[in-house]
């Protein structure tokens, strides 16, 4: 059983108001000064914030008072379009046109029009289903471009009782009467820890973890950042362990081929030195690129890892691979992914299945 509640903008006030609580979980509304509207879902261990009108972007994860959320430059979020004015901490999703840096024959914006899309509805979910109670946001944009697109984008985010792990979905309608090329990438921005280690489902080889060698035109390479990316592109285990003082700056971007378990999962872990652990979980089937953002800088810090239905190269260098899908008229793309924190225990049985899994020594 699920109901939902209908979000209303000019309900929003800038003090925190309650709208729903029960059975452990709760949630409340509020806006920040700079005039975003936000609703906080709870429960004893999990505090985790959503922007339900710029983009249904996470802003804030805090599972059992830990931060999961890349260390940003952003106290709070913005008004604004343009991704780089304002860059969701934890997640945002990107697409339809494009995602990554548009290259000099693309006419998408960085990571596509959904990062802080305008939505022009979103709701309240509460309901109870196989897995537990749950409370979560959703919501839909209508992306209409004449002579070329029109589709409708509906995510999901569950927060469960007792639950350290969110559960997200998303749904991607092609309302034209002719087909839509489409692009969709998870861009979750994790907080990296000195000494953490990653563990994932890829047998690690210079083929299946990939190291992009070019930054995009906007970067520039500081001394020794290309030797270091040269250097991974051989030996890709070396950012296993994220040292501190290893040179990713501005960013280190990984290609990674994953395995999927039984019942169609990849995982992807930041072990962290205590043994707890942060935990992306994604379907191939349905997402079939695992892009890995590193970026340790003086001003930011982030550890994506980030589904996707391609690379991060823009459209037309993505067109060329073959990475470009392609939606039906009225067809819908479905995917589903998890993201949250695991303990010391509930991190060595994940580790343990994917050494299972994977063959490999972690």
């Amino acid at each position: 059983m699920e109901y939902k509640i209908a979000l209303h903008q000019n309900t929003f006030d800038h003090g925190e108001t309650k709208l729903v609580e029960g059975e452990g979980l709760a949630a409340t509304t509020f806006t920040y000064p700079s005039g975003v509207k936000a609703v906080r879902l709870r429960h004893k261990d999990a505090d985790v914030i959503m922007l339900p009108y710029q983009g249904q972007q996470i802003w804030s994860a805090v599972f059992s008072g830990r931060e999961l959320a890349m260390r940003s430059m952003f106290s709070e979020p913005q008004a604004e379009r343009n991704v780089l004015h304002n860059l969701a901490r934890f997640l945002l999703h990107c697409g339809v046109s494009g995602i990554g840096s548009p290259g000099s024959q693309d006419r998408h914006a960085l990571h596509g029009e959904l990062p802080n899309a305008p939505y022009q509805h979103a709701w309240l979910v509460v309901g109870d289903d196989e897995v537990g109670s749950y409370i979560g946001v959703s919501g839909s944009f209508e992306h209409i471009e004449a002579f070329n697109s029109h589709y409708r984008f509906t995510p999901l985010v569950k927060l469960y009782q007792g639950s350290t792990l969110l559960r997200a979905q998303v749904t991607l309608e092609n309302l034209n009467q002719t087909p839509l090329e489409y692009m969709y990438l998870a861009h979750i921005n994790l907080r990296p820890v000195d000494y953490g280690r990653l563990v994932y489902t890829a047998r690690v080889n210079p083929a299946n973890v990939r190291v992009r060698v070019d930054l995009p035109p906007s970067f520039q390479a500081k001394p020794g950042y290309r030797e270091f990316v040269q250097k991974l592109s051989k030996y890709p285990e070396l950012h296993h362990e994220l040292k501190p003082g290893m040179p990713y700056d501005p960013e280190v971007v990984l290609y990674i081929d994953f395995m999927a378990d039984d019942q169609g999962w990849a995982s992807s872990l930041q072990v962290h030195p205590d043994g707890n652990a942060d935990i992306v979980r994604h379907k191939p089937e349905q997402l079939s690129h695992g892009v890995r953002w590193i970026c340790r800088t003086a001003n930011q810090e982030a550890l994506g890892f980030e589904p996707a239905t391609a690379e991060v190269e823009g459209y037309t260098a993505e067109k060329i691979k073959g990475n470009v899908r392609v939606l039906a008229a009225g067809d819908v793309f479905r995917a589903e992914y998890q993201v949250g924190a695991l303990t010391a225990e509930e991190t060595g049985v994940e580790c343990a299945k994917i050494a299972a899994l994977t063959g490999m020594f972690w």
